[in-house]
């Protein structure tokens, strides 16, 4: 297994996917709690990737971006108003533009 480089200017990167708010979690919790996946701790897992930078872990597993319904339940319940659904929206964006580039 390969262990993923950290890049703390991830955040600033994703930005330019029209995400604003990648560091406001703080790892609650409440998004996987009452996200209707149940689906290996989605979308907690992907969120703390975009925390650390892990962009290989995130291309890796860009397959679980796309089972987000984006139903807007982890949006609404986040106690921070991280919009963590808005997050899994703009990493589908930054692996579709990784996509293309490759």
């Amino acid at each position: 297994m390969a262990m993923a480089l950290v890049n703390l200017d991830f955040a600033e990167e994703l930005k330019a996917y029209g995400v604003d708010t990648a560091l406001e979690c703080f790892n609650c919790g409440t998004c996987a709690a009452i996200c209707p996946l149940l689906f290996e701790h989605f979308p907690r897992k992907m969120i703390r990737y975009a925390h650390v930078g892990a962009r290989e872990k995130i291309l890796e597993q860009a397959q679980d971006l796309w089972r987000c319904l984006h139903c807007g339940l982890c949006t609404r319940t986040c106690p921070r108003q991280a919009g963590p659904g808005e997050l899994i929206l703009g990493l589908r964006r930054f692996v579709l533009a990784h996509a293309r580039r490759a």
